[in-house]
């Protein structure tokens, strides 16, 4: 597995439980540790892609895609793993949800009331959904152009499978809202017998 992989998977939204404890692994790499300076967002950028995250999951009565520091996760893919004209795509399709909130509400995206940004979130939605509907007589994945397409896709689309794949493989996701462990916890081999369990 390499990144070029992982990250085809990633923008092709791979299901969460059918990862690979390989892949799982891949995607746990890309979440940074302690302090972490952004690399790749600036930010005002990084201020839409958390405004963006917290209405895809918000915080409930687990910490949300906000708490797992999703929006760092995501500027890790696009430092390490993305291509030039894939982060300049992903990063002009976040210049685009600014224009589209400017021209609905007169104000950023992160700006917004988060009435307001469910709306823009929901038509955007809607209209990757109709693109991927539109799709299916385009090459599939596995084909050069497939692939290439995959990638350069619909923004929506793959910033909400990198928020959804950021989170369920961040510890807070994968712990406390799966409600798995990353580990296997120890193995207690001996109970202690009650009275009497013992004797033969």
């Amino acid at each position: 597995m390499n990144r070029r992989d992982a990250l085809r998977m990633l923008a092709a939204g791979a299901v969460i439980p059918a990862l690979s404890p390989e892949l799982l692994a891949f995607y746990r790499r890309a979440h940074p540790e302690g302090s972490y300076s952004l690399r790749t967002l600036s930010p005002r950028q990084n201020d839409t892609v958390v405004a963006m995250i917290d209405q895809i999951i918000p915080t409930t009565d687990t910490p949300g895609a906000k708490g797992a520091r999703v929006n760092e996760f995501i500027d890790v893919i696009l430092t390490e793993w993305a291509k030039d004209d894939e982060r300049r795509s992903f990063l002009d399709g976040l210049a685009d949800v600014d224009k589209q909130s400017n021209a609905l509400f007169g104000k950023d995206f992160a700006s917004a009331s988060p009435a307001q940004q469910l709306v823009l979130l929901r038509s955007m939605d809607e209209a990757s959904a109709h693109a991927r509907s539109l799709e299916k007589e385009l090459p599939p994945s596995w084909e050069p152009e497939g692939r290439d397409r995959q990638m350069q896709g619909d923004f929506f689309t793959v910033f909400k499978n990198m928020t959804v794949h950021g989170y369920y493989t961040s510890e807070i996701g994968f712990t406390q809202e799966l409600k798995l462990e990353i580990i296997p916890g120890a193995q207690h081999g001996c109970t202690p017998l009650g009275p009497g369990m013992g004797d033969a």
